[in-house]
């Protein structure tokens, strides 16, 4: 039986291995409890931003894209990387007037959590966003979106039903129909 432990592992040793504005892929060699040495690959993305955009009390606004790396488009909030300096605030609604083309005059912190456990270092931070403004749109480079309006049960059902499969997404839509 493996005994449970909670002792931190020591990184002894680190090498970047590749770098681009939206991540970095590096290779540690560290110390595990147990005394031995092992190899670990890491991909840092940073921290990240999601706003789930209300336009009233029973409707969503969610964005469809093609995501290369699933080879499909998705229905999803609009999310996005946290740029230097800037506040989690701040890059939400960036996002927001990007993607879905709106400012929200009220946030509300749902969640922080990571991504993922185990070799990618990205931590998620979401928001609900209300008194919804129109701003303009202007989608990166690489963004081609499309934006509907949708009641709010029905996002909910595309969750429960797997339609909805981003992460971000999953986490703020069961927030909001937490909190009613």
């Amino acid at each position: 039986m493996t005994k449970l432990t909670e002792t931190p592992w020591k990184r002894l040793s680190t090498t970047p291995i590749y770098r681009n504005r939206s991540l970095s892929l590096r290779e540690d060699v560290v110390e595990l409890p147990d005394g031995k040495t092992s190899t670990y690959g890491v991909v840092s993305c940073g921290d990240c931003v999601g706003v789930l955009p209300f336009v009233d009390r029973a409707t969503v606004v969610l964005v469809r894209q093609f995501r290369y790396v699933s080879q499909r488009a998705t229905w999803e909030m609009p999310t996005g990387g946290v740029h230097a300096g800037e506040s989690f605030q701040e890059a939400a609604q960036r996002e927001l007037a990007e993607e879905a083309g709106y400012q929200a005059g009220r946030l509300i912190h749902v969640s922080t959590y990571h991504t993922s456990k185990s070799v990618v270092d990205e931590t998620a931070h979401l928001f609900l966003g209300y008194d919804l403004v129109s701003a303009p749109v202007s989608p990166d480079e690489t963004e081609f979106i499309t934006v509907r309006l949708f009641p709010f049960g029905v996002a909910l059902e595309m969750v429960l039903s797997g339609e909805i499969v981003d992460s971000m997404t999953i986490v703020a839509v069961l927030h909001a129909a937490r909190r009613g």
